[in-house]
């Protein structure tokens, strides 16, 4: 009978636990051993939590609707977690070597995601088009590839703990668990107030598949050294160093491929490209008989060829229905609503409500855009806000005679609330009487169930509504970036929602300036087309249950 507490002979690891463990052979004290080994838990946890964050927030930037993105990615990757888990179960018997490769291959793999999504976003035509499938399924194998990764690691690491001292199950994974769920913390606040802002998604994910390696490869290649033989610690060290090499490598050449990826998507005239904390605005063109182009988050807001028609749509068939001497433009950080605004008479005073400064900065102070909006800010009537625009309005006591709602298309999830009944209540109380308010509301012939639920939301609010579009004139001859393949292209048509407390008259007033693009036979003839296009019996869009189509 052999007795477990005597001494193993020389060169032959001690009988130890169930299924005949062995103690690790560790160069430090187990308590120490220990500790670590719950140190690197804490570490691999943040990066997980960090590589998930970036798949969502990629995707949420490049395809929009980021309730849908969060949910793909997130569901998939517990999904992939549980079948890592139970693929890792064969790895036990050589968890010291299985925990090193995983950790190498996570650090590869997520680090490196989001250089590969943009990549596919950039060159094989964005979300929309031959190629749509091509970058909604790489996002799907990155989440399933990632999940897999950490789902191993929990059983591993369980072994690896188990191994060093022997404790009850409840109380290893108490251990275990705990240390996992401070670092999930400690990743998901970094990403945001740290990783995001100073980094960028590239450098930040290239900077935490570094940590990721760095930490694993030490875990293994130092504390459990021992457990290895000669060929696998060899390999280990030659994956770790091959991962982090490619990772420098491509943090070194990031910029360049930035600059490569946004020529593609943008066209070869970019100018200003920068993320602020509301969202990505990019201007190309605008110079040597260039085109002016404003992308906000990937999508096609100004395009120079046509932009007056959109902003002449926009406001002055509800600048021409009364008095407007006091308006209100929501959004509008571009300066080009309130330039139209101004081309009337009689008007005292605009408030711009904008939630990104860094949109107003560049509409004072960038020499093509300043100019395209006539230098509008410097104009003593123009009064200039910046703040979320729901809770502006949800506070203002002001009235106006006027209210536009120069907006992104509703479906887009950040923007559902400024589309719902909710907004639009708040906007009938910001209204004088004989007040107007009008809405851009998406385009008509490509969405008309979004079109349409916009209409039937601000009649749920109380308004009365004249629904109108206009073509977009400039199909043939549009700019460089938006003939680009990854760029979200400006739709053929605008669609727009007029509406007061008693039905509005959809006209424009002779006695205000002449309009090169747009004219009162053109107006009824596009709004009889939009009429054709109504989908009946739609409900209201409310804060708690948004009804757009993605």
């Amino acid at each position: 009978m052999i007795d477990p507490h005597a001494p193993a002979p020389p060169g032959v690891p001690r009988p130890w636990g169930e299924g005949g463990q062995s103690r690790a052979r560790l160069p430090v004290r187990p308590g120490t051993g220990r500790f670590l080994v719950l140190v690197g838990v804490f570490v691999c946890a943040a990066c997980g939590l960090v590589y998930e964050l970036e798949l969502v927030a990629l995707a949420s930037y490049l395809i929009g609707d980021s309730v849908t993105q969060a949910s793909v990615v997130l569901s998939v990757m517990v999904f992939a977690m549980g079948i890592g888990s139970l693929a890792a179960k064969r790895l036990r018997a050589r968890a010291a070597a299985g925990f090193g490769a995983v950790e190498a291959a996570l650090a590869l793999v997520g680090g490196c995601s989001a250089m590969a999504l943009y990549a596919v976003f950039a060159w094989t035509g964005g979300w929309g088009g031959a190629w749509s499938g091509c970058p909604r399924c790489l996002l799907v194998v990155f989440s399933l590839a990632i999940g897999l990764l950490i789902g191993a690691e929990v059983p591993l690491l369980m072994e690896l703990i188990q191994r060093i001292r022997r404790q009850d199950a409840g109380g290893a994974v108490a251990d275990l668990f705990a240390a996992d769920y401070v670092g999930a913390l400690v990743g998901g606040l970094a990403f945001p107030f740290l990783l995001l802002p100073q980094l960028g998604e590239l450098r930040g994910a290239l900077l935490t598949g570094g940590v990721n390696a760095v930490a694993g490869g030490a875990l293994v290649l130092g504390l459990f050294r021992r457990d290895l033989s000669r060929r696998g610690y060899r390999l280990l060290v030659v994956a770790n160093l091959v991962v982090l090499g490619l990772l420098a490598t491509a943090a070194v050449l990031v910029d360049d491929f930035e600059r490569a990826a946004r020529q593609a998507v943008y066209g070869g005239q970019v100018r200003v490209a920068v993320r602020t904390g509301v969202q990505e605005v990019v201007l190309a063109g605008g110079t040597r008989g260039h085109p002016l182009a404003l992308f906000l988050d990937g999508r096609l807001r100004v395009s120079g060829r046509d932009e007056g028609l959109y902003h002449e749509a926009l406001v002055h068939p509800a600048m021409s229905g009364g008095p407007h001497a006091r308006v209100l433009v929501l959004g509008g950080g571009d300066g080009l609503a309130a330039r139209e605004v101004l081309r009337h008479t009689g008007v005292e005073r605009v408030d711009v409500i904008e939630p990104d400064p860094v949109l107003v900065r560049l509409a004072r102070r960038d020499p093509a855009l300043s100019a395209l909006n006539g230098h509008v800010f410097a104009d003593p009537r123009v009064r200039v806000r910046t703040g979320d625009t729901f809770c502006w309005l949800r506070h203002t006591r002001r009235t106006y005679d006027v209210v536009i709602a120069d907006l992104p298309d509703p479906g887009i999830t950040a923007s559902t609330k400024l589309y719902s009944q909710e907004f639009y209540g708040l906007a009938r109380r910001a209204l004088s009487a004989g007040g107007r308010l009008v809405v851009h509301a998406g385009p008509v012939t490509s969405r008309p169930r979004a079109f349409w639920t916009v209409e039937a939301t601000v009649r749920a609010a109380g308004l009365r509504t004249a629904s109108y579009r206009v073509v977009r004139r400039a199909s043939g001859a549009v700019p460089d970036a938006d003939r680009s393949p990854g760029v979200s292209r400006a739709p053929r048509d605008w669609g727009f929602v007029l509406a007061a407390r008693t039905r509005p008259a959809l006209t424009l007033d002779p006695r205000e300036p002449r309009l090169p693009a747009l004219t009162r036979t053109s107006l009824w003839a596009d709004a009889q087309a939009a009429a054709r296009t109504r989908v009946a019996g739609l409900p209201a869009s409310t804060l708690v249950h948004p009804r757009y189509p993605t």
